[in-house]
Parts: structure tokens; C-alpha cells; sequence
């Protein structure tokens, strides 16, 4: 049983107590009873910080909703930016009682495939990249990753639709293919909605620096750039502002974005018509559900698209005011086409 198939869960969540006394087939998580007294400790290992808006908060709120609705203990652990405080970081998880020590990307990967052979009795969970479970390695590791350009696709071709000058830009934080994912999803929207659309692509080399990512936005605008998809998490917030300072569109990424600024900065969610939504919380909230229900297989990889909900475009207010109606429902046919695997976008992902 994984993710994709979560809602058809029966018997195996109801395993009787001689069958808990039995083996499991390889992978599986042996069911236990799980309650507020006895709850399963999660940890979750950011390398950087909350508040980027996206990526890590997407996460967060996942633990949040993990921490409302299951029987967890969460705790969350903020390495900072400081590429020697984040193998530490996830050391000390692993080895202080969790049971399952969660972190993402392909900059931890490393480091918790060391720990999973140290920590057998450890579970972790790897979002956003994949290690090479080849051979039967890493049983106690289970990898979420998200196809990301089945959502890119429809806003790139919301992007290409909105555009009035004809040129839309997008920012990447570095080149790995689940960063590029999302672009080549996106131009392909934005060519198929029109053939001469022109598309500024830079890449910022950081996913923490704001003034780069404001600063490159406005080159790029300067080029006649009306509409900026900034892939580059906080980097990406510098950008957002230099649309909102200059009167021009942002599609934002990783979350809801616009949601996220709507109490903070309505000025700023006001340029956001739709972010890319690579639902991450939502993911490892039903990862942790499977875990405890006994019905999640680890030692596997699994690549999550628009057909499973695991990723999307944001269709808010912001949405429904900055995209007419007619673009709109072109958008839908088109998600229904994804959906149906009547339409199967570029990606970058194998």
C-alpha cells in the first residue's frame, strides 16, 4: 500500500494482534498502537529555515496537520544555512528515540542514507530526491518525490495567455532535475499556448539570497518580461517583490504563495494569479498516516504527480480576478487531458 493508493486502504490497517506477531512482507511498517500516551516521534530536519514562504513551510504545515489530526510527537529541527551544522543536525535525530526522522532535497540524501545504515530501527523519509534503493538497499528509507511539471505545464500556459508583452522569465536556484522539473513542465505550457511566446531564463546559483533574486527579476523585466516564475525558494521572495514594485505578474512556487502573503502583504499576493504547488505538507502528512496505520512501504521511491494530488495550481481569489474566465477553462480541460494521460507534459524526472 503507498501514497497513490491511500484511500483504497482495508483489512491491512486492521491487522489482529496474532497477525502483528507474524512477519510482514519486505518494506512494510509492522503496525503498532499508536495513541496520545503512545505517539510516534517525528522529526523533522530543515537545512535552513522557516518562514522562506514555500518550500520549508510547505513542509512545516504538514507537521502541523500531522500534530492536529494523528497521534505524533513533531519536533522541528532548524539547521540554518551552514552546510556543516546539517549532517549533525540529522545525527542527533536519528540517534535521540524518533521513529521516523524526516528531511528533503538532494543536499541531505547523503547524509541519511549514512544514517540509515547506522539506524536500522529508524525510519526516514526523503522528499524531494531519491537514493538508489538498487539491490534491496535502504529498507527503512522511503522517497517522495513530485512530478512537478504536470502542475508547470498549466501555469506556464496561464503565463503565456496573461502575457501582454509577449515574454515571460523564470528564475531557477540551481539546475537539478527537481528544480528544472518545473521549468521544462512550464515552457512547454507557455510554447503550446503561444508558439512566439519568449522566455528569459537565469539561474540565480542560491536558493537563499533575496536581493539576487530581486535583483534579477528587474533585468529581466528590463527585457520586457511582464509575468516571472521565480524556482529558487528564498531567493524567489526577492523576486515576488520586484513584481510587486513594478507592476508586472509573479507565478509563485512550492505553496499557495499568495495565500501565505494575503494577511502579511496584500499588495504582495495581489500579483501572484497562481503558484505551482508542489504539496509537500499534504505528502508527508499522509506518509506519516500510512506509518502509523501500518500500511506504508518503505525502501522504495515513489513519484507523486497532478493524477495523485500531490501537486497542483493554486486557483484562489487572486486566481478567478487575474485569469479570465475563458483562460481558465482552458486551463481545466487541459488539467482534465493531464489527469487522464491524454496529455503528458515534458519532465525531467525519470
Amino acid at each position: 500500500m503507498t501514497l497513490k493508493n491511500l484511500s483504497r486502504r482495508s483489512a491491512l490497517g486492521l491487522l489482529s494482534a496474532v497477525a502483528l506477531m507474524g512477519s510482514v512482507s519486505s518494506g512494510a511498517v509492522l503496525a503498532q498502537e499508536y495513541s496520545a500516551e503512545n505517539p510516534l516521534k517525528v522529526a523533522l530536519v530543515l537545512h535552513g529555515t522557516l518562514g522562506d514562504k514555500s518550500f520549508f513551510d510547505s513542509a512545516a504545515a504538514g507537521m502541523a496537520k500531522a500534530q492536529a489530526e494523528l497521534p505524533v510527537e513533531i519536533k522541528i529541527i532548524e539547521a540554518g544555512y551552514d552546510k556543516t551544522k546539517w549532517q549533525p543536525a540529522l545525527a542527533d535525530a536519528a540517534d535521540s528515540g524518533y521513529d521516523v526522522v524526516i528531511a528533503g532535497t538532494y543536499d541531505m540524501t547523503p547524509y541519511i542514507t549514512e544514517l540509515a545504515d547506522e539506524y536500522p530501527e529508524v525510519k526516514f523519509i526523503d522528499f524531494d530526491d531519491s537514493p538508489d534503493f538498487s539491490g534491496g538497499a535502504y529498507p527503512n528509507v522511503l522517497s517522495i518525490m513530485y512530478g512537478t511539471s504536470t502542475a508547470g505545464y498549466l501555469a506556464g500556459y496561464a503565463a503565456a495567455k496573461v502575457s501582454e508583452t509577449g515574454t515571460i522569465a523564470t528564475i531557477l536556484g540551481m539546475e537539478f532535475p527537481t528544480v528544472t522539473d518545473f521549468k521544462v513542465g512550464f515552457d512547454q505550457g507557455a510554447t503550446d499556448a503561444n508558439p512566439d511566446i519568449n522566455i528569459i531564463s537565469t539561474v540565480a546559483g542560491t536558493f537563499s539570497d533575496p536581493a539576487k533574486g530581486k535583483e534579477i527579476a528587474l533585468a529581466q523585466f528590463g527585457q520586457g518580461a511582464d509575468v516571472v516564475f521565480p524556482i529558487a525558494g528564498s531567493t524567489g521572495i526577492g523576486a515576488l517583490q520586484a513584481a510587486k514594485e513594478n507592476g508586472k505578474l509573479a507565478v509563485g512556487v512550492d505553496s499557495d504563495q499568495a495565500t501565505v502573503f494575503a494577511t502579511s502583504d496584500p499588495e504582495q499576493a495581489e500579483v501572484i494569479f497562481t503558484s505551482v504547488e508542489k504539496k509537500i505538507g499534504e505528502s508527508l502528512f499522509l506518509a506519516l498516516k500510512a506509518t502509523i496505520d501500518g500500511t506504508q512501504e518503505y525502501g522504495k521511491r515513489e513519484l507523486l504527480g497532478l493524477k495523485d494530488g500531490a501537486v497542483g495550481i493554486s486557483k484562489n481569489s487572486y486566481y478567478e480576478k487575474l485569469v479570465s474566465a475563458e483562460i481558465r477553462d482552458e486551463v481545466e480541460a487541459l488539467e482534465a487531458k493531464i489527469v487522464s494521460g491524454e496529455l503528458v507534459p515534458n519532465s525531467d524526472m525519470e
